[in-house]
């Protein structure tokens, strides 16, 4: 076999190869803008030096209680500073952060920290009732830190003696921290949702939470010093990664310990927030607010949201109140957004029909993914490119997930045939762009007939009078199942059952309209997603 020359003589060394990590973007931003603003949060402010020096100081309490490579150390936090300085100082001990959503309940926590085989919890005061409660049933006993928020105190009783900031203050603020053997080693630990059963646990490593942010920064139309408002929950999908993305561009994260309309318009008015990210949900509460809390924008404000795409007529609002949305999708397993609708310019000169038809789709690969397609999951075939066949949407590349953690059988599945799949079925169309159709679990079943929850949600979204809606299979002695929206009504808007369902019949066929319409509040995640099994429960009981 004949010698390469571009390999012969041309090693690998420390001088030319070091593995990826985010933890380096903030060493960088100490060095070079030391003074930069970093974290906001009520009236406390830091820099990026002093928050480089809080992260190691992090870092060595919790060296100096023997955390490192393979341990686990679990926050349950709100998006406070705290949370921010996890996403370091975890890290860089070589243990791996995994934190926890703010609303699971006790039972489900307790499955994680024993899963997780969590060695140092750090919880905040706000979350202390129901952290007892899991600790009391939890096989792992850890050492517990509490957090007290001096900028919005909490008067819950103390889960432990010990104290965050007395822990920090122990760490030493030059701490040799460690960089990675490996950019494949673990970073993070995200556990998905658990809606058939006990939560599967995300492993991410630091090259893909490296390359997230390189997408991000695209992805979101970031510059250089970008002021970030924390909408998002940094416990969901470790906020996308923007946590450490915020670092390579030297941007200013501003706090938010509650999604709330006035904190949220104060927010911007006062620290000229240039980004956030959210779910549709955060839409709504900004575009419902009352009047007397909304602020005129100081700019263009940059909105990132997942889950469905948005409406036409909340684009249109969004638009109006001065926000620019970009429409992204991915799933825990890929980091949060991997794909992104890349609008092009040509599309401004469209009617609004087909605007909001080519703003309906999910788009295409980030930066930072190497392939996306739509496949036949039994073939593994790809489906022709005509926005008409059905297939299930696949992901390929770096920012697709190491696996679940202890679970080597769902890894395998989710793996098989060399792509992640991702349960969500789909189309292609001609020009690469991807659109859902539903989650395969979620296509309702019709008399052999196959009918989108997606595409019903769309015409009913378009009803002047709907706020929000959700639809899912209702069991049928007929036709097997049929659709069953919740609907929950905008404020000052009335209509009735029979005016949705005549309104469906205006723009859909009749089989896909709903047998029925229930007017109700609707179940969401704590990240504002429709909790589609509460509803498929609920579906069951209705005569």
């Amino acid at each position: 076999m004949p010698v390469n020359p571009f390999e012969q003589h041309l090693p690998k060394t420390p001088a030319n190869y070091q593995p990826m990590t985010p933890l380096s973007f903030l060493a960088r931003a100490a060095a070079v803008y030391p003074d930069h603003l970093a974290v906001i949060h009520g009236s406390l402010r830091r820099t990026y030096s002093e928050l480089y020096a809080r992260s190691r100081k992090l870092a060595s309490a919790l060296a100096q209680r023997y955390i490192g490579v393979g341990d686990t150390v679990s926050v349950m936090l709100p998006n406070t500073p705290e949370m921010i300085e996890a996403h370091y100082g975890v890290p860089m001990t070589g243990a791996v952060l995994h934190a926890m959503n703010t609303r699971l309940d006790a039972a489900i926590i307790a499955f994680q920290l024993d899963h997780a085989n969590t060695k140092i919890l750090i919880v905040d005061r706000e979350y202390a009732d129901v952290m007892r409660e899991a600790l009391a049933i939890a096989k792992v006993a850890p050492l517990v830190i509490d957090v007290d928020d001096k900028e919005f105190p909490q008067d819950a009783e103390r889960t432990s003696y010990d104290d965050y900031e007395a822990f920090v203050a122990s760490g030493d603020p030059e701490f040799g921290w460690r960089m990675p053997n490996d950019e494949w080693d673990a970073i993070t630990l995200n556990y998905t949702s658990g809606t058939t059963g006990n939560p599967k646990g995300v492993v991410y490593h630091h090259r893909g939470a490296t390359l997230m942010c390189y997408s991000n920064v695209l992805a979101a139309n970031m510059t250089k010093h970008p002021v970030y408002l924390w909408t998002l929950p940094m416990f969901h999908c470790n906020g996308w990664c923007f946590p450490w993305t915020l670092s390579s561009v030297i941007g200013t994260h501003v706090c938010l310990r509650w999604v709330r309309a006035d904190a949220i318009y104060e927010a911007i008015a006062e620290h000229d927030v240039t980004h956030l990210c959210g779910a549709p949900i955060v839409m709504s509460t900004l575009l419902n607010a009352p009047k007397e809390q909304q602020r005129a924008l100081p700019h263009v404000v940059e909105f990132v949201t997942a889950a469905a795409p948005p409406p036409e007529a909340v684009l249109a609002q969004m638009a109006n109140a001065g926000f620019n949305v970009t429409h992204v999708y991915g799933l825990t397993e890929t980091y949060g957004p991997a794909v992104v609708n890349e609008w092009h310019s040509a599309w401004d000169s469209l009617d609004a029909a087909q605007q909001a038809a080519r703003k309906a789709r999910q788009g295409v690969k980030c930066a930072a993914l190497e392939d996306l397609t739509v496949m036949d999951p039994d073939t593994m075939q790809r489906v022709p490119a005509d926005g008409e066949t059905l297939g299930e949407v696949m992901f390929r590349g770096n920012i697709v997930m190491k696996g679940y953690l202890k679970n080597p059988k769902a890894t395998d599945e989710s793996f098989a045939g060399g792509w992640f799949h991702s349960g969500d079925l789909g189309v292609m169309y001609p020009d690469g762009y991807i659109q859902l159709k539903d989650r395969s679990k979620d296509i309702i079943i019709s008399g052999g007939e196959n009918i989108s929850s997606i595409e019903v949600e769309e015409v009913l979204f378009k009803h002047p009078a709907i706020e929000l809606c959700g639809v899912v299979a209702k069991p049928d002695e007929k036709w097997g199942e049929t659709p069953c929206a919740f609907i929950e009504l905008r404020s000052g808007h009335t209509a009735s059952e029979d005016d949705i369902i005549a309104w469906c019949r205006e723009h859909l066929a009749r089989f896909k309209c709903p047998s029925r319409v229930i007017f109700r509040e609707i179940p969401k995640t704590s990240t504002g997603k429709i909790q589609k099994f509460r509803l498929r429960d609920m579906a069951k009981e209705i005569d």
